[in-house]
């Protein structure tokens, strides 16, 4: 891999989950960043006030290594970062194209993802492959409520702890009205988790409910940030995956293959193909793709 000068950084901002500009979910992909401290990478994500970066770091295990960083702190696995890093790599001529399709292995911090990617004009849609998802405790519907205002009642499964690479509380709440109505109190969040909660033990709730925002989608969800994030992600491609597996284990969709969508109210609408694999007993992974294309492009100087 090609080292950029000291202190230059190659980068491309990425609209994931969406074919237009300013839709679905942002992400800064910086190339070449081995190199890059921890703290730079964070301050990036605060510089541009996304949820999430990407910095690509090489791999001994896979085709392309990367790594994602909140504002203040790495985590394991990330879906929007990753569409948007295959986009970027695409993008760059870094994946070769055969009849403008390829597949190459990334190495993020949970593991390898097997990646799929098609070419159709500037925009690259995206598939990846989640690990075997891991089901959790489960938790008791008020707990969650008074996080976000809502009556216990508007929960209608037990929210449950799902893993697909990174934890989510998956949170089936029964219509669209419940679903608007959720604000997040950062007060009730703080005490389910106390400051220095390690990521792999954070209690972040994703709400969903079944029915899209459009005619297309099967699902719409929405995910509530606590500072120092923004206050709420438009497309959580990590926890669609848990929330996948989690519907399709229980028993509370008809099919494994379903369209989620996340983002419309926010004026940024996101989409994602969903297929859970291996039996509901056991699912084995979950595949998540979705489009993406690249807004910007310039040199990170520090």
């Amino acid at each position: 891999m090609s080292e950029a000068a000291p202190g230059l950084y190659p980068f491309d901002w990425v609209d994931a989950f969406t074919t237009k500009s300013f839709g679905g979910n942002a992400c800064v992909v910086v190339h070449e960043a081995r190199g890059l401290p921890a703290p730079d990478r964070m301050a990036l994500v605060r510089e541009t006030s996304l949820s999430e970066c990407a910095f690509l770091v090489g791999s001994d295990r896979a085709d392309f290594g990367v790594r994602y960083y909140l504002a203040d702190k790495e985590i394991p696995m990330a879906g929007h970062p990753t569409v948007a890093t295959a986009v970027s790599l695409v993008a760059r001529g870094k994946v070769p194209l055969e009849g403008g399709r390829g597949a190459f292995t990334l190495e993020v911090g949970a593991g390898v993802l097997p990646i799929e990617v098609e070419q159709r004009g500037d925009v690259v849609h995206v598939t990846m492959t989640q690990m075997a998802p891991e089901f959790g405790d489960t938790l008791q519907a008020s707990e969650i409520a008074q996080v976000f205002g809502l009556e216990p009642d508007d929960i209608i499964t037990p929210p449950q702890v799902v893993s697909t690479g990174t934890p989510f509380v998956i949170t089936l709440l029964r219509d669209h009205d419940a679903l608007r109505r959720a604000r997040l109190d950062p007060g009730a969040w703080a005490r389910m988790n106390p400051p220095g909660t390690p990521r792999a033990g954070l209690l972040e709730p994703f709400l969903v409910a079944l029915g899209g925002a459009t005619r297309d989608g099967d699902t719409f969800a929405r995910l509530l940030l606590s500072p120092p994030e923004p206050a709420e992600d438009p497309f959580t491609g990590s926890a669609t995956g848990c929330m996948a597996a989690y519907l399709w284990h229980h028993g509370l969709i008809d099919r494994r293959r379903f369209t989620a969508e996340q983002g419309h109210w926010m004026g940024r609408p996101g989409q994602a193909r969903v297929e859970v694999l291996g039996p509901r007993a056991a699912p084995t992974g979950v595949r998540v793709g979705g489009p993406g294309r690249v807004l910007m492009r310039g040199t990170l100087r520090l």
